[in-house]
């Protein structure tokens, strides 16, 4: 059984850094697609950042690009979003997910659609005061 659990979510003011974690088991770690996403309220749900745990290829949304960085460790079967310059806006939840379905790579890394990852976690908030 896959499951993804998210961790490192809180409230900190603008300007500050936020680590999350996303630990995975029940499937082949490295062999994946996976990624990050975020829903504020009224919003749909966004890709913020992908990594093809093959090959350790990230993709980024525009709007997070120098600021967040998504990483692993294979061994302890996890991914990592660390979050530095938090902006008002990155208010939101924030989930890992994964694909298992082999629908998410594409040419030069992971998709940003989110019907292309199947599992997901159940959400860490992330929550940024001005």
């Amino acid at each position: 059984q896959v499951q993804l659990l998210e961790s490192g979510g809180g409230s900190v003011q603008a300007g500050g850094s936020l680590r999350l974690s996303c630990t995975a088991s029940g499937y082949s770690f490295r062999s994946k697609c996976m990624g990050w996403f975020r829903q504020a309220p009224g919003k749909e749900r966004e890709g913020v950042a992908r990594i093809d745990a093959r090959g350790g290829i990230t993709n980024y949304a525009d709007s997070v690009k120098g600021r967040f960085t998504i990483s692993q460790d294979s061994a302890k079967n996890t991914v990592y979003l660390q979050m530095n310059s938090l902006k008002p806006e990155d208010t939101a939840m924030y989930y890992c997910a994964v694909d298992t379905q082999g629908r998410a790579p594409i040419a030069g890394g992971c998709s940003r659609w989110q019907y292309n990852y199947n599992y997901w976690g159940k959400g860490t908030l992330v929550t940024i005061s001005s």
